[in-house]
């Protein structure tokens, strides 16, 4: 082999390394972490220690995690400042709730808000949702994946950025056990219609209302007060749930 086409060969596979970390940069989400109130501190300081994990920790056994066996596992990407996670928590004590999400004060709130209600099925990652759920979470070991009001990114020069892509769907699938739900919300038409275009083709799901259809919302997802607001506005909220088939 020529010495000019070693060179090539080595420039081509450093500008594919470059564009690949280039990819990896890409973020569905801005940290915006603020400061933290007395609470919120309180939360992660002596509630994480014993209801947090990091991805660092590696993967996790949910029977251990909980303490039980048996339990529906729901898992949560992206919940704020916790409250609707938290209400989902006290309405089914007997199903055991994972929550995601990458701004510590809302991870402290949650977490300081839940010990106050003994509120004892609750376990949280404040970690990049994609790193959790490629190093921590095993495959088919959860029955509802909900993601609810992601960032919509509406210009469209960051759609890119949108979280619902086909790549990301496929790994909440396979997380998901067979007949496991996916469940998706969104109050921006533009980026329901995004989240329904990737979903009706992604392979191994079906929709649970049948082709290219919404669904009503579901008595588990609570309404949260900035829905609330929106429907005294006239704003919609768009839900979509797919389950896994294969």
């Amino acid at each position: 082999m020529s010495t000019d086409q070693n060179n090539t060969e080595e420039n081509t596979s450093q500008e594919n390394t470059v564009q690949e970390k280039r990819l990896r940069k890409i973020r569905s989400f801005v940290l915006r972490e603020g400061r933290m109130t007395p609470g919120q501190q309180r939360g992660l300081d002596t509630v994480f220690p014993k209801y947090g994990r990091s991805v660092e920790q590696g993967a996790v056994e949910l029977d251990q995690w909980f303490a039980r066996s048996g339990s529906q596992r729901v898992l949560e990407i992206g919940f704020g400042m916790g409250a609707s996670l938290l209400e989902m928590a006290q309405a089914e004590p007997d199903v055991d709730f994972i929550g995601i999400e990458v701004h510590k004060p809302g991870v402290g709130h949650l977490l300081n808000d839940a010990i106050k209600a003994d509120v004892t099925n609750l376990r949280v990652y404040a970690e990049d949702a994609v790193e959790v759920l490629n190093q921590c979470i095993a495959d088919q070991s959860i029955d509802r994946l909900q993601l609810y009001f992601p960032d919509p990114w509406h210009k469209k020069r960051h759609n890119k950025r949108r979280i619902v892509q086909p790549e990301f769907v496929q790994t909440i699938r396979n997380k998901l056990k067979i007949g496991g739900q996916f469940h998706l919300a969104t109050d921006w038409e533009n980026y329901a219609e995004h989240m329904m275009e990737v979903m009706e083709v992604a392979e191994g799901y079906v929709n649970n209302q049948g082709e290219k259809q919404y669904t009503p919302r579901p008595d588990w997802r609570p309404l949260t007060k900035f829905e609330n607001r929106g429907h005294r506005l006239g704003h919609g909220v768009w839900d979509l749930i797919y389950r896994r088939e294969s």
